[in-house]
């Protein structure tokens, strides 16, 4: 059953930023873009790259070291859809940011 869990306030991540959290055994990139928040796991599939430090533009994060490419609202790489990261649903309340845990 799914768990949520408080990563953090909303007064932590300015708009147009990303932070990284650690949430249980993992740390968490949470994405602050045109007024919505995003979850996903913050290590890069491909070499374990921070994501939060990467660039965001249309709706997508770029890893910093290598520029794979990730979908923001569903973790899909941009150059083959068959891999994903970790990508966790996202409330507000209030000026807490819950992310739903698996």
């Amino acid at each position: 059953m799914p768990e949520k869990v408080i990563i953090a306030k909303t007064s932590d991540i300015p708009p147009g930023e990303s932070r990284a959290f650690p949430c249980r055994d993992r740390m968490i990139a949470v994405f602050h873009i045109d007024n919505q928040f995003y979850a996903m796991d913050d290590f890069c599939p491909h070499q374990g790259a921070s994501l939060a430090g990467g660039w965001v533009h249309e709706g997508c994060v770029a890893c910093p070291w290598h520029a794979w490419r990730f979908r923001l609202d569903d973790g899909t790489w941009l150059d083959n859809p068959k891999i994903k990261t970790d990508t966790f649903p996202v409330t507000i309340q209030n000026d807490d940011i819950y992310i739903e845990l698996p």
